[in-house]
């Protein structure tokens, strides 16, 4: 067959019936030694093969070694399977043969749990094209529920798809997965190494199919695939599949992709990093992806290729809906040379003809990598993947690595907010628990799936099954990334056959060097870069100037932590738009804002250099007012910085400097973080005007410009602005160094 065959099919006029079968359904597989056996396989293969000839466009075709024998384990003996093979080698062929072979033997549905919408886009197009009525619900097509549900309802809908996350949706749980469980013919877990903890891209969510699968009546098959699975996380996934349904057929081939071409180069800084793509990008073969490890960084890269006149576009977590459709198009269109994503493009994004893949900045293990550098080459001879391997990446991937690991304290403070109080929302917890929206959400996840709680209509409540914290377990995990992250370091720094360690990494048996990585057959890839192109990332990375929004709404609950404040900031109080040099995601300042802020510097004086930097974005800004006058923020850990910093912009700007506010009641107690409802009663009351300054303010002709060292909920810099608005300020301009995302 060939390699994407069933993930890439030729249109087809309509879905057509095979013929009847002689295997019932749920029949035992193992009958190969007698002649009714042999006969039955013989037409199942037969039946197979037209139906694979319909996915393709085309007849003649075969089937790869292994995929029939997995749709016989499904189709003939209802079995419970793992496929674990590359990308491209038709994961999606072996699913839509079977529910089409299961659906003529009168089985119900197929549901697909699917992780992405990119993906579940790139299914629902491949299966449309070879005649399988198909249909996902996500968040993306609210307005089409009804109709599917209706279609559903009247048996026209062969394959649902839906995310891992809609299996907790009230309505979605109770009202409608009752009835598909009834009647589903064939379970399907697409990348099916998110189930396990191990696994690289672990989601919480997906541990629930367990539930669903233990509730499924015992002859409708179940099958698990996957391009990323170590022998760990194989034997994760198939204890989980097997629950009380006995063995669980493995198929399992090797990984390494003959068309990839791998490459690593060590470039010395994030300039040099853009140089090279400004350099180097229009002679990368075909259209790619250009991988960053943050939504700045990738924001950063697409400006700066643009500007320099190459088609690209950024494709990250602040991309909307429509937009990344939009992007996915124009890709697989070569109507762009490349989108510069972060990870939100990965799994199951399907254009054959990739021709290239970049990484600006490394993930975080091999086999994450892997899966990513497997967007590449899936239906050509040749693709190039390069690593360049950032400065940043071991700081970044200690901020993700224990993002999915529930906190102790706060977890059990959440269950103790929801069984004094019932159902509350996460806005109404956030208000109770000092944790933010994300992290929040996320725990709840996790809290859900060990069944400590549940999603209801209004929110979340207890279900009151005890709940542990599994620390041994969690530290395991966390160990665990460690190792992964050092391993790509490992992969970084080896000599040996870049793609036979990957494959080492995922426990393939036939692990063997490619002979066309650089270490086998030499660089393949230029490392010129041209003097114009690192003029152009210098200027690149010295853009200055962020925009800091001024928050609109105090947070709800805030009576219930002696904050007499609610609803919409009053005109009078609400601070006027800001700006900050950098985040501290970026590719340009935030490197040494970084620095700054999360090394162990101590406190000094703002060096030149980057008040320059300051002074250029006060110029840039564009107000529809000048500032008169320069005030900061007290500080404890950085006062020589924040102060140096707001006389500096007063002496350059030849503006007068007021001074800094002064700390009441012994000032804010816990610092940066923490949910709004807490960080708005941890500096609320908390800053005063002193005397000095309180008639200045009330002659003030215009605003003042506010100084802080760094914004993380705005909720200091807003607090702040209230007390100088009702001291008499006309208005209140912030400026911070940096912002924290």
């Amino acid at each position: 067959m060939a390699e994407n065959a069933g993930s890439n099919a030729a249109a087809h006029p309509g879905y057509a019936a095979p013929p009847p079968a002689t295997t019932a359904p749920g029949a035992a597989v193992g009958q190969e030694g007698t002649a009714t056996g042999r006969a039955a396989e013989t037409q199942l293969r037969a039946e197979a093969r037209q139906v694979l000839g319909r996915l393709v466009g085309r007849d003649g075709v075969d089937f790869h070694p292994g995929q029939f024998e997995a749709i016989e384990a499904l189709v003939s003996g209802g079995r419970r399977a793992l496929v674990v093979q590359r990308t491209g080698w038709g994961k999606s062929a072996v699913y839509f043969v079977a529910s089409l072979l299961l659906r003529a033997r009168g089985a119900g549905p197929t549901l697909i749990v699917s992780p992405l919408l990119a993906l579940m886009r790139d299914q629902v197009a491949a299966a449309e094209r070879a005649g399988v009525r198909a249909a996902a619900i996500n968040s993306a097509n609210a307005l089409e529920w009804d109709e599917i549900r209706a279609r559903l309802a009247a048996d026209e809908v062969d394959v649902l798809l839906v995310s891992p996350e809609r299996l907790n949706n009230p309505r979605f749980r109770d009202e409608q997965l009752p009835e598909l469980v009834r009647r589903m013919g064939l379970l399907v877990i697409d990348e099916a190494h998110c189930i396990s903890d191990w696994g690289h891209d672990f989601r919480p969510d997906y541990r629930r199919i367990r539930d669903l699968i233990q509730v499924l009546p015992g002859n409708v098959p179940v099958l698990a695939t996957t391009a990323t699975a170590n022998e760990r996380v194989v034997h994760d996934v198939q204890e989980q599949l097997a629950a009380d349904a006995g063995d669980v057929f493995v198929l399992r081939g090797p990984l390494a992709r003959k068309s990839l071409r791998l490459g690593v180069l060590k470039l010395p800084s994030p300039r040099s990093q853009l140089a090279w793509l400004l350099s180097n990008l229009e002679s990368l073969p075909g259209s790619g992806i250009i991988y960053a490890l943050t939504v700045s960084g990738a924001e950063d890269i697409a400006r700066a290729l643009r500007e320099a006149g190459h088609h690209v576009l950024a494709y990250t977590g602040r991309t909307g809906t429509e937009e990344r459709a939009e992007a996915e198009q124009a890709l697989k269109a070569n109507a762009v040379k490349a989108l510069v994503a972060t990870s939100a493009l990965g799994m199951g994004f399907d254009k054959p003809d990739l021709g290239f893949v970049v990484h600006v900045g490394a993930p975080s293990s091999p086999v994450a990598y892997y899966q990513q550098v497997g967007r590449a080459g899936r239906g050509t001879d040749n693709a190039d993947v390069l690593l360049l391997p950032g400065t940043a990446d071991r700081d970044i991937w200690q901020y993700f690595a224990t993002s999915s690991m529930p906190d102790r304290e706060r977890a059990e403070a959440v269950l103790v907010a929801l069984n004094e109080s019932g159902t509350l929302s996460a806005p109404q917890l956030e208000a109770r628990v000092n944790l933010r929206r994300t992290p929040l959400e996320l725990l709840l996840k996790v809290l859900a799936v060990d069944g400590a709680v549940q999603r209801v209509s209004g929110g979340w409540a207890a279900t009151g099954t005890p709940w542990a914290y599994d620390g041994e377990r969690y530290a395991r995990v966390a160990a665990a990334r460690v190792a992964e992250q050092n391993a790509m370091l490992d992969y970084e720094n080896t000599s040996a056959c870049r793609m036979e360690f990957l494959a080492l990494a995922l426990d393939d048996p036939e692990a063997a060097p490619c002979g066309r990585c650089d270490n086998c057959a030499g660089a393949w890839y230029p490392t010129g870069i041209e003097e114009s192109a690192n003029a152009g990332a210098q200027a690149a990375l010295g853009r200055v100037g962020v925009e800091l929004e001024p928050r609109a709404m105090w947070p709800g609950g805030m009576d219930r932590l002696g904050v007499p404040l609610k609803g919409k900031i009053k005109p009078e109080e609400i601070m006027g738009p800001g700006r900050a040099l950098a985040r501290l995601t970026d590719l340009g300042w935030g490197g040494p804002l970084r620095a700054i802020f999360e090394g162990e510097a101590p406190d000094a004086p703002i060096p030149d250099e980057m008040l320059r930097a300051c002074v250029q974005v006060l110029a840039q800004w564009g107000w529809s007012e000048r500032p008169v006058a320069v005030l900061n923020l007290p500080s404890r850990r950085r006062p020589q910085l924040v102060r140096s910093l707001a006389q500096g912009l007063a002496e350059i700007g030849k503006l007068p400097y007021g001074g800094e506010l002064e700390y009441r009641h012994g000032g804010p107690r816990n610092g940066p973080g923490g949910s709004s409802a807490f960080r708005l009663a941890d500096v609320y009351g908390q800053f005063g005007v002193p005397e000095q300054m309180a008639p200045n303010l009330a002659a003030a002709s215009g605003p003042v410009l506010l100084v802080d060292d760094i914004a993380d909920s705005r909720w200091t810099l807003t607090e702040a602005t209230r007390v100088l608005r009702l001291a008499g300020a006309p208005g209140v301009l912030p400026f911070t160094l940096a912002l924290s995302a």
